[in-house]
């Protein structure tokens, strides 16, 4: 048991340390295609937000998986829902 649950805070804590890599390297990246940008057309057509969009939203599903920030369905609510249902198939066979 103790084991069971030392392995799932070193796996949360890997989820998390590896999130907050990905969020380093996005910021790396846009640096990087900032200066592309400024380099090329001073910004005058400032296309590297472009990218700066896709590596939030991915981010942002990244975060919401990581960190349960969706209130309604998050690893609670699938356990809670199991539950239901294995309750109601087995209410189902008794009045079979």
């Amino acid at each position: 048991m103790e084991n069971a649950k030392y392995n799932r805070a070193k796996n949360r804590v890997e989820e998390i340390k590896e999130f907050y890599n990905k969020v380093l390297s996005a910021i790396g990246t846009i640096i990087i295609v900032a200066s592309i940008n400024y380099y090329l057309n001073e910004w005058e057509y400032a296309w590297f937000l472009w990218v700066v969009l896709g590596l939030s939203i991915s981010l942002f599903f990244k975060a919401n998986k990581i960190f349960n920030l969706n209130p309604f369905m998050d690893r609670d609510w699938e356990e809670r829902k199991m539950e239901e249902f294995l309750r109601e198939e087995e209410n189902a066979k008794k009045w079979k």
